[in-house]
């Protein structure tokens, strides 16, 4: 097991610049199975999730190159149909690839995923979303068996937007027969990111961003090139890395919409963020306001993947801030940690805490309990001089880049101990 060992203090400041989000490219990679083609994509992170689900699609028969931020998949050979379940066991996300194998061939055999433990996430809706498009489905001993007798468009209401769910839909929608109309889609800027890359490979999907979207079934998909968005959750995480420390952070790309819902809860703690020339400028506050109330919600509301690093903000705020968590249940596991670190966190239910701001964190050896969470701690402990001890960083790894060297580039005094 490998840690992080940081010693704060040092302001966090610079030129930033992102690969592509984590929660786009994992459907995107899933999507490549569907033109039987070549897809080429950029602006890939190289996170141990994007190696997981490459190691999914070289068990499928695909040929994977990756290399540089370019992700090259030829899945004109692809043959297997039962998905191993050593990596599914690994990430939760990895459920995103049934929508595409049903696509593709006429039985599928997946496991029930793995990955954070942030919560239930019941597959319900994705099941639920894929019988109503005529799949088969058997559930046996952890296993679903899907069979493709007759993939037909139909309508599919969803009674939640989960992102996942919609994605899952809008893949093996893509080869059925006639018109599928999605109500109640989640609307996140990932969604959209898929739409484009798979109406580059030639299918006709529309409304992505909207909660309603519709895809008109095609027979044929071609080769495609395609960029991915910049990755706001990370983006989002560095700047309040800067705004914790005094320091100004310069990022060279960004789409303002997907910013906007965390640049307000920013703004709204003190900070001054300017859009220019395709990036951002942020100015950290001379003093760090409380934020009332952050309440998480599916987009364009704020995200559930932003909530830990904002209450790491809030623990050194001038005030009291309440954070009511919608999306997940357990995903206030990172709190027992920062409390380890001198924080001042009270529950007043399962799903709504309490953040009383204090003048300073103190060092302590913690433990990442997952993906967000963990980057809370890292968070926090670039703010304490003394030295910080987070292990369990292999959640972190899932979705941050060289979250290290990223770091050490704007001034952090970070170093990873690898550990056997």
């Amino acid at each position: 097991m490998s840690k992080y060992i940081i010693k704060g203090g040092n302001k966090i400041e610079g030129k930033l610049n992102i690969r592509g989000a984590k929660n786009a490219i994992l459907p995107i990679m899933a999507a490549t199975i569907l033109n039987e083609s070549v897809s080429i994509i950029h602006n890939v992170p190289d996170i141990s999730d994007v190696h997981f689900m490459i190691k999914i699609l070289e068990s499928i028969g695909c040929k994977v190159s990756y290399s540089d931020g370019t992700l090259i998949v030829d899945s004109s050979f692809a043959d297997q149909v039962e998905i191993e379940e050593c990596y599914v066991r690994k990430m939760r996300s990895s459920i995103i690839i049934m929508g595409a194998m049903i696509g593709r061939f006429d039985y599928t055999k997946i496991s029930y995923p793995g990955g954070c433990a942030i919560g239930s996430r019941p597959i319900d809706l994705h099941l639920k979303a894929l019988k109503e498009l005529g799949i088969r489905i058997e559930e046996d001993e952890g296993f679903i068996k899907c069979y493709k007798d007759n993939l037909e468009g139909n309508i599919i209401n969803f009674e939640f937007p989960s992102v996942g769910a919609t994605e899952n839909a809008i893949l093996a929608a893509v080869k059925a027969t006639g018109i599928t109309k999605i109500y109640n889609a989640a609307r996140e800027p990932e969604i959209e990111d898929l739409q484009n890359f798979l109406n580059k490979m030639g299918a006709k999907v529309k409304g992505a961003g909207t909660n309603y979207i519709e895809i008109e079934g095609v027979r044929k998909l071609r080769k495609v090139e395609h960029d991915v968005i910049p990755d706001r959750i990370a983006i989002g995480t560095y700047m309040i890395a800067s705004a914790l420390t005094s320091g100004k952070l310069e990022v060279d790309n960004v789409v303002i919409s997907h910013m906007e819902p965390i640049s307000d809860k920013l703004r709204s703690a003190g900070c001054e963020i300017e859009y220019k020339n395709g990036g951002l400028l942020l100015k950290p506050p001379s003093k760090i306001k409380s934020i009332d109330l952050v309440r998480t919600s599916p987009h364009p509301g704020f995200p559930t993947d932003m909530q830990a690093q904002l209450m790491t903000f809030m623990t050194l705020s001038d005030g009291i801030s309440v954070f009511h968590e919608t999306i997940f249940e357990n995903r206030f596991m990172h709190c027992a940690e920062l409390s380890r670190l001198g924080a001042n966190i009270k529950y007043i239910t399962e799903n709504i805490c309490m953040i009383k701001g204090v003048e300073k964190l103190r060092s302590a050896k913690v433990k990442s309990p997952d993906l967000r969470g963990g980057a809370a701690l890292v968070l926090a402990a670039l703010t304490i001089p003394q030295e910080t001890e987070i292990s369990n960083i292999y959640h972190i790894e899932r979705g941050y880049e060289n979250i290290e060297n990223i770091l050490r580039g704007l001034g952090a005094d970070v170093l990873k101990i690898e550990e056997i």
